[in-house]
């Protein structure tokens, strides 16, 4: 881990491309090394990185966040002032313009605060070092043909089923059909980054047909406020329902995991793999209240990347989803791939035959570094097969390399439905 001697001493001819790629592999692998070392409050480490690379003070995540910002959040002093020794930027702004002074103060870290202060740190707005007063483009540039007039949406009997930073999602209708609209808040309707996430978000959803995903319908890209309407699903969502009805039978759970795994199959699918990042049961809706039909929804964390090759590694590290689904090598900063999907799959069954969240008893972010630690939730619940048990070992796997992908998961999960016996003899056993 920690650098050696430089590849390029060695005067071979025709090595430049190695020795290019052996230094960035170095540059990311110390960029991930400083992130987690000041997430595990080890300032000894940290400053060890900074005396061999100063520049690693300026390390940035995918979501665009410093050593600083993540210090901040846990409200690490000792790492914070080894950070500013080495001129951190106390005004960096993250992908959601958030500084670290906005994290501490949602941590309500106040010694941590104080300290940022102290060095000139801004909270949350316009004022940071990164900000850059560019025009932002109109969220797509031509009107498509699912671009919706505003008129047309009737929000007389809305009722609000969602919120977020960001803005909020609303039943509505649109010419006469029930719709889900995700509405920006005007407050955030000029916000680049925001903008930004809203054109993401859209063109990821134009490219989406699949009965196990939530099916896009158009957007109001050109007025404010800007919208994005999805199919409205009348059974809610999976969180829900598994909060009133708790553990559910080896085949119910079985035939919801099929409807997950055959929509995360498709989102990927190479070469252009979508990597949800943040699947969970909030983020699984039931079709309509008799619950037999499932699709993944929310795409606002996803990522569409471009594979060339099978088995390439995304440079991307960041805590980015929900603690409590979120696999290791996302919380530890570590670079991953679309396995991380797989983990929070594992996660969701669970929970589906368990009746509870994995590892409930802990707060989510101690949930996550629980399992970051090498430790997973215990099978309990009396419908758990010896096969299950084995998928979802394999799924939840601290080597994502191990895990397997949703193609062998719909096999697996295939041929254990066919040896199952049947709710009716479940329900003898169970009583």
């Amino acid at each position: 881990m920690s650098s050696g001697s430089s590849p390029g001493d060695s005067g071979c001819s025709g090595s430049s491309t190695a020795v290019d790629k052996s230094k960035e592999k170095a540059r990311v692998s110390r960029t991930s090394l400083i992130l987690w070392h000041a997430h595990q409050k080890d300032a000894a480490s940290v400053r060890k990185l900074l005396e061999e690379d100063p520049s690693l003070v300026h390390a940035r995540d995918y979501d665009n966040r410093t050593p600083l910002h993540v210090a901040s959040l846990h409200g690490w002093i000792d790492v914070a002032n080894c950070l500013i020794d080495y001129g951190a930027d106390v005004n960096a702004q993250d992908r959601w313009r958030n500084t670290p002074l906005a994290d501490a103060e949602g941590a309500k870290k106040h010694s941590m605060i104080e300290l940022l202060k102290s060095y000139g740190g801004l909270s949350y707005g316009q004022n940071g070092s990164h900000f850059e007063p560019k025009p932002v483009p109109p969220p797509l540039p031509n009107k498509c043909d699912w671009e919706i007039d505003p008129s047309e949406l009737d929000f007389t009997n809305s009722n609000i089923i969602g919120k977020g930073s960001f803005g909020e999602i609303l039943k509505a209708h649109w010419r006469g059909t029930p719709v889900a609209v995700k509405r920006i808040l005007p407050s955030l309707s000029d916000d680049r980054l925001v903008i930004q996430d809203f054109r993401h978000e859209v063109n990821l959803l134009v490219k989406l047909r699949h009965p196990n995903i939530v099916q896009f319908l158009g957007a109001v890209t050109q007025r404010k406020p800007l919208m994005l309407i999805t199919e409205y699903l009348r059974g809610g969502d999976l969180h829900q329902y598994l909060k009133e009805k708790g553990a559910l039978s080896p085949s119910t759970a079985i035939n919801f995991a099929l409807d997950i795994a055959r929509g995360m199959a498709y989102l990927h699918n190479e070469p252009n793999v979508i990597i949800h990042r943040d699947l969970k049961p909030r983020n699984v809706l039931l079709v309509n209240s008799s619950a037999d039909h499932l699709k993944v929804g929310d795409f606002g964390l996803s990522k569409l990347i471009k594979v060339q090759n099978t088995h390439d590694v995304y440079k991307m590290t960041g805590e980015t989803g929900s603690y409590r689904y979120m696999a290791p090598e996302v919380f530890k900063h570590r670079r991953y791939d679309k396995k991380v999907d797989v983990f929070s799959f594992a996660m969701i069954l669970y929970e589906m035959l368990e009746g509870e969240p994995p590892l409930a008893h802990h707060e989510p972010y101690e949930a996550a570094k629980y399992v970051a630690e090498g430790q997973r939730p215990m099978f309990r619940a009396k419908g758990w097969t010896i096969e299950l048990k084995e998928l979802t070992d394999k799924c939840w796997s601290a080597d994502m390399n191990e895990r397997p992908s949703f193609l062998d998961i719909l096999k697996k999960l295939e041929k254990i439905k066919d040896s199952l016996p049947t709710d009716h003899h479940w329900n003898i056993f169970n009583t």
